[in-house]
């Protein structure tokens, strides 16, 4: 009979009384192949069901490329890095400056224009030679032996075949120029202008321009484009004059929950030494326990903690632990245990001590009051 199918029937006549009994198994077992036979038998299965399924790796890993630890190491005081390209958002502060304003033509005269008129073949003591605004009628005088041309709503053009007509009915052939010298229609546009909520910056009569988001080159380009509508081929200049959007925190823990925070504007120079010395110094209820909180996506599960050792930046001058300050890091001093201790004893004792203090000054005031009256007693009866 094969070996296979003795085992088989030893392991069923073993097993009838009760076939869940290992004990039954494992006598047939050791009966057919030996005690030796079954412990290794034992350690293959046990060494099977440690090791678990696994795969073949025919991989390289020696073809990977070491990873650039110095990249990933966070900026320091000597080793600092440049921000990347400054955006906009609110509630920064920019300066716009737009030198030369052409309005687009055709443009219309209105009132307070300033035209210069130029006039050949005038009169010998009454020139036509200067500059004449635009009056609220809409007119502008040529002198007293000229009179007023109504130029208002006119094209520079229309505006001077108006004076030359008006003039050909006093002179023989004038010849005239005209020239647009300002135009009071066109409302300065230089100036200081604030981001507002909605991301935009309100050029006044122009309209608003949105701009958050984008860096200083993008968002002059965009003023440009917006006021090539109202005027010809404008030059823009914009700069950043206050950095009001990227901040970091310091935050101080107090020995109870009377935590303190400072938001301090970010730019892109400041270490830890600099933050702490910008809030006056660390607190007598804080402890030398300094570390930054830097923001990471959320979801990710992932806390970004940089250790500070205050100790040896300040006494040893060492600069590893004195990082450089990134927008949105959360510079935060542990409170002092041994003041938070005091300040949790002194919490939770108030309550009994005032309780002790209301009861033992109502018992004192009742013993006053029986006194009181003992003494008006023996007055009234003469003791």
């Amino acid at each position: 009979m094969d070996p296979l199918d003795q085992t088989r029937k030893c392991l069923r006549y073993a097993t009838r009384k009760d076939p869940r009994s290992p004990k039954n198994q494992l006598s047939c077992l050791s009966h057919k192949w030996g005690l030796g036979s079954l412990v290794c038998f034992c350690t293959l299965v046990a060494l099977l069901l440690a090791t678990g399924c696994r795969t073949m790796d025919f991989y390289d890993r020696g073809l990977e490329q070491p990873a650039p630890t110095q990249e990933l190491e966070p900026p320091r005081e000597l080793s600092k890095v440049s921000l990347p390209s400054y955006r906009l958002e609110p509630p920064d502060v920019v300066q716009i400056e737009v030198p030369k304003m052409v309005p687009l033509p055709p443009y219309r005269l209105e009132v307070y224009d300033v035209l210069q008129v130029d006039v050949i073949g005038t009169l010998l003591d009454q020139p036509i030679n200067g500059y004449y605004m635009v009056e609220a009628e809409g007119t502008i005088n040529l002198g007293p032996a000229y009179g007023s041309v109504r130029v208002v709503g006119m094209t520079v053009a229309e505006a001077r075949w108006a004076i030359e007509a008006h003039l050909r009915q006093i002179l023989r052939a004038p010849e005239v120029s005209v020239q647009l010298v300002r135009a009071s229609g066109l409302q300065p546009i230089s100036g200081v202008y604030l981001v507002g909520p909605d991301g935009t910056i309100n050029l006044r009569q122009y309209g608003a321009v949105y701009v958050a988001g984008l860096t200083i080159p993008e968002a002059r380009e965009a003023v440009r484009r917006h006021l090539s509508q109202f005027l010809d081929s404008p030059e823009v200049s914009l700069d950043v004059l206050a950095y009001n959007s990227k901040v970091y925190y310091v935050i101080t823990e107090g020995p109870g929950e009377d935590d303190s925070v400072i938001r301090l504007p970010c730019t892109g120079n400041e270490t830890v030494l600099d933050a702490i010395a910008q809030v006056g110094g660390i607190s007598q209820v804080s402890s030398k326990r300094i570390w930054i909180a830097r923001p990471s996506p959320a979801g990710t599960g992932c806390e970004q903690i940089l250790p500070v050792d205050w100790n040896a930046i300040t006494r040893g001058g060492n600069t590893a632990t004195n990082y450089q300050v990134m927008p949105g890091d959360r510079i935060f001093i542990a409170h002092d245990d041994m003041i938070a201790f005091h300040a949790w004893i002194d919490k939770t004792v108030a309550p009994v001590e005032r309780l002790f203090g209301f009861t033992g000054l109502g018992t004192s005031t009742v013993r006053s009051l029986q006194t009181m009256g003992r003494g008006y007693n023996r007055t009234r009866s003469g003791w």
